[in-house]
């Protein structure tokens, strides 16, 4: 999943929150801070925010966003970086609680720890919430979870940033004029990710509504980062050495950028890739330099938003007991060279 240095407006937080439902678990037993066993807190509330890949620009942002926010309410805040360590996640997770945190806010480097995750704050009756990636009560696998199994989530819709990925990608490749025959798309993405999952789906779906062709695509499992993408990228365009156009998304800016550069190191030229990245935080580098590029247009996802409006929905939970949506969204916009600095884009 991006520098977003962008200012949040005081109030942004509790405006950004969309409700689509509470969720109560089909197990018989709600998720964890969403039932009447975690109780509100009188006095100063202390926090836990637990992010993989804590150096990646975006979860920078988003620490930054959940600092402003705490320090706005007056909360205290505790940042930890698991880096991709499930181990790593359940010992920081026990650490969380032994230091009396009410409540922890996470972002698991592996959904397969879930259901440890949960448990451990239900023994313990702390309020649970993450960011950006689902987990599941009851299995490893949030995809095949029941839908009142998934602890509740702040983040962004995944289906609607693949949608706007996809038709801007379809816009970019009617401009272009291709021939589909020679043309690919490539959909490159950490395959147990449900978010991810959700957003290359929507970037699909919408790019075929929209591109009046049937252009043939190409699934890339990659590991979520530029070099690990660039990896697997290089492979597809060694095993398909009769295309001259490609078409890249992915679950975000790491993959894309890791996409356009190996077509780029292979000899194909930024007039013959349309790169349509997610998250705007590393698309903006190449287009600061001035030169041309594949990367032709990305969606900002702006992670202050939603570490500052994670924080402000955990205080909410703790400190008047109003329970958590199934899942609340921050804003997107697509941008590209010509708009991404009047966007409010960070590109440090």
């Amino acid at each position: 999943m991006p520098t977003l240095r962008a200012r949040l407006a005081p109030a942004a937080a509790t405006a950004l929150v969309t409700v689509l439902g509470l969720s109560a678990c089909s197990s018989g037993q709600a998720p964890s801070g969403s039932s009447g066993d975690v109780r509100t807190v009188t006095g100063k509330i202390s926090l836990t925010y637990l992010q993989k890949q804590g150096d990646q620009e975006y979860f920078i942002g988003e620490a930054a966003g959940a600092k402003a926010k705490a320090a706005e309410l007056g909360v205290d805040l505790k940042v930890v970086n698991l880096g991709n360590d499930a181990n790593k996640t359940v010992s920081e997770v026990q650490s969380a609680i032994a230091q009396k945190s009410n409540g922890l806010i996470i972002v698991v480097p592996d959904p397969a720890v879930g259901p440890q995750v949960v448990q451990a704050a239900r023994d313990a009756k702390v309020a649970l919430l993450t960011s950006d990636d689902q987990i599941c009560t009851t299995g490893p696998a949030p995809a095949s979870c029941a839908k009142g199994d998934l602890v509740p989530r702040i983040g962004f819709s995944g289906a609607q940033m693949g949608g706007e990925v996809g038709k801007r990608a379809a816009q970019e490749y009617a401009k272009a004029g291709w021939n589909a025959a020679d043309t690919r798309t490539i959909s490159a993405w950490k395959q147990d990710v449900t978010v991810c999952g959700d957003r290359v789906k929507a970037a699909k779906a919408a790019f075929a509504a929209s591109a009046g062709a049937a252009v043939q695509n190409v699934d890339v499992a990659t590991d979520n980062t530029p070099t690990g993408a660039q990896d697997k990228v290089a492979a597809t365009i060694t095993a398909n050495p009769g295309v001259k156009h490609w078409v890249v998304w992915g679950c975000n800016d790491e993959n894309v950028q890791g996409g356009v550069t190996a077509l780029q190191n292979a000899g194909v030229g930024p007039n013959d890739i349309i790169g349509v990245g997610l998250g705007a935080y590393l698309a903006c580098k190449d287009w600061q330099s001035g030169k041309p590029s594949g990367m032709k247009a990305a969606l900002f996802i702006n992670g202050k938003d939603v570490g500052a409006l994670a924080v402000q929905t955990m205080y909410d939970r703790l400190k008047s007991g109003k329970d958590f949506p199934a899942e609340a969204f921050a804003p997107t916009r697509m941008v590209d060279a010509a708009s991404w600095r009047t966007a409010g884009v960070s590109c440090s």
